[in-house]
């Protein structure tokens, strides 16, 4: 097995994306451009998308991250938009998309034109999650659109399913159809109610943060399989569990926290980074087999099917967001609500990497041997759907936002928010060091119990000290100021072990140990001014 390519997907994507933290333009339009570049550069091999590989290797740790990095409580508190939208809109999508594709596109049949609907259905998880940390959206829009993405997969692949039974000549029914997605989602989300206790026991009680980071890398892949071992949504089974381990990730021991932290910010910068290059590099398979649909009218029926996706995301966004407010008791639950928010919802569809491998499961052919109805269309035009969102929408995006001029977020009142729940937490911690030290068996050292309170005071007043004002000789604020000096004192004790070690004093171990013990202080240090 030759693996020079997957190293060098794998280094090219990480290191372009890390440019594109440098430039205005958002890495994952750089990925999918440079993606589009290198694949007409002579000796570069072909990259076509398995979707044996995709589905089970890639999407399940995706959905993982981007699950734990939700809120339940905001995904429950916006159950109805995300319902709306992961289910509501993506069978929506998949009728007028597979009926437009129908009127447009002549000879192809109803239901091959219906696979293509449902394959460029979904918004991509990858794509939503990587704008909307870049753009700063509004916590509510970015809760619904977080939800919608991680949902809207298990939708998609069932209404897949049932569309490419009945085009293959399997025969699907109204009925089936609704009971296979019935299926689905209930023996996802049952997959993942039943896994996800056991998995955080487990996960609370081994005993090393090695073991337990072993555990949640392994535990996004377990959900996925079981739950399509019994024909259930593997996705819904990821995102319970992800959403169950990311609300009680409080009861893991700290330094699984820390690591697991690292972990999983290196495998999702790793993974988006090598998706997005994929997208762009699936050009020249995408083209080979056109066929008769070469040149004008493939543009044509690229940039119709373009059009009617981003005109039916609005067609179901504003009636799925003001309709329900008819109702008195929406309306006293929710507040005021503009315009703005439902439109940067609807342009911020952007569809990705798990539309492009659902559309390259397509079967070669039919029940008796005839080839797939223009199989090779619906790939191309999935293929230049997923590029215009990205491109069109993920360009146009950022600027939208600041030309809408939503709220910022009031910093001032969040650090107050902060600075309160750390001054009762540091009471209720004061209180129980005193009834600890009460008890001779917990007896201190004076100078060591003075330490523990200082410590404790010093938390308490780092949040506070953040509202303080700039210093006007460095600009620096009072935490950047403390972060710095505790810096340079800590490289300086680092430069003596160091020495030390040079000149024999002290061997390789033990520099080790302390530097490990300065990591800590400097991490510590860091921690307590963010």
């Amino acid at each position: 097995m030759d693996v020079m390519p997957l190293l060098l997907l794998v280094a090219g994507s990480a290191a372009i994306a890390a440019a594109g933290r440098r430039v205005p333009v958002p890495a994952p339009l750089l990925l999918v451009a440079a993606g589009l570049a290198v694949s007409y550069v002579p000796g570069v091999p072909d990259y076509t998308l398995d979707p044996h590989i995709v589905l089970p290797l890639l999407l399940p740790p995706l959905l993982h991250t981007a699950a734990t990095d939700s809120s339940y409580l905001d995904l429950r508190a916006q159950a109805r938009p995300v319902a709306l939208l992961s289910v509501g809109y993506v069978l929506f999508a998949t009728f007028v998309v597979g009926c437009a594709a129908y009127l447009i596109v002549p000879g192809l049949p109803l239901t091959a034109a219906l696979v293509l609907g449902a394959v460029v259905a979904p918004p991509d998880a990858v794509a939503a999650t990587a704008v909307a940390r870049r753009v700063g959206l509004p916590s509510r829009i970015t809760t619904i659109l977080q939800g919608e993405s991680l949902v809207n997969d298990a939708t998609a692949i069932t209404a897949f399913k049932v569309a490419l039974a009945a085009a293959v000549g399997e025969g699907a029914t109204w009925a089936g159809g609704i009971g296979e997605f019935l299926i689905a989602a209930v023996g996802g989300v049952g997959v993942g109610l039943v896994l996800m206790v056991p998995l955080h026991w487990l996960r609370t009680h081994l005993r090393e943060a090695l073991l337990q980071n072993t555990l949640s890398l392994l535990i996004p892949f377990v959900a996925y399989a079981v739950a399509e071992q019994v024909h259930a949504s593997g996705v819904l089974a990821v995102v319970v569990v992800a959403l169950y381990l990311g609300h009680r990730a409080w009861e893991v021991d700290f330094a699984t926290r820390l690591q697991e932290e690292a972990v999983w910010k290196m495998v999702a910068f790793v993974l988006e980074s090598a998706v997005f290059a994929l997208i762009g590099l699936q050009l020249p398979v995408v083209l080979k087999g056109l066929g008769e649909y070469e040149g004008v009218d493939a543009a044509w029926y690229a940039l119709a099917v373009f059009l009617v996706v981003a005109v039916a995301r609005f067609v179901w966004v504003y009636p799925a967001t003001f309709l329900p407010r008819l109702s008195a008791r929406v309306r006293a639950r929710e507040g005021d609500l503009s315009w703005k928010g439902p439109f940067v919802i609807g342009w911020a569809g952007m569809r990705g990497v798990v539309s492009l491998a659902i559309a390259f499961s397509i079967p070669l052919t039919v029940h008796g041997g005839e080839p797939f109805p223009e199989r090779n269309l619906i790939l191309f035009l999935t293929f230049t759907t997923v590029i215009g969102t990205l491109v069109v929408q993920g360009v146009s995006l950022p600027p939208l936002i600041r030309l809408l001029k939503f709220p910022a977020h009031d910093v001032q009142a969040e650090t107050l928010a902060e600075a309160n729940a750390q001054a009762q937490a540091s009471r209720a911690a004061e209180l129980r060091l005193d009834e600890l030290l009460a008890d001779e068996r917990n007896a201190l050292p004076a100078p060591l119990a003075d330490r523990l309170r200082m410590v404790l005071e010093r938390r308490r007043n780092a949040v506070w000290e953040r509202l303080g004002q700039v210093n006007p000789v460095t600009g620096e604020t009072v935490d950047d100021t403390y972060r710095r000096l505790s810096r340079e004192m800590i490289s300086a004790e680092r430069e003596v072990f160091v020495r030390l070690r040079d000149g024999r004093y002290i061997d390789d171990e033990m520099l080790r140990t302390l530097l490990r013990r300065l990591d800590l202080e400097e991490a510590a240090a860091y921690r307590e001014t963010t």
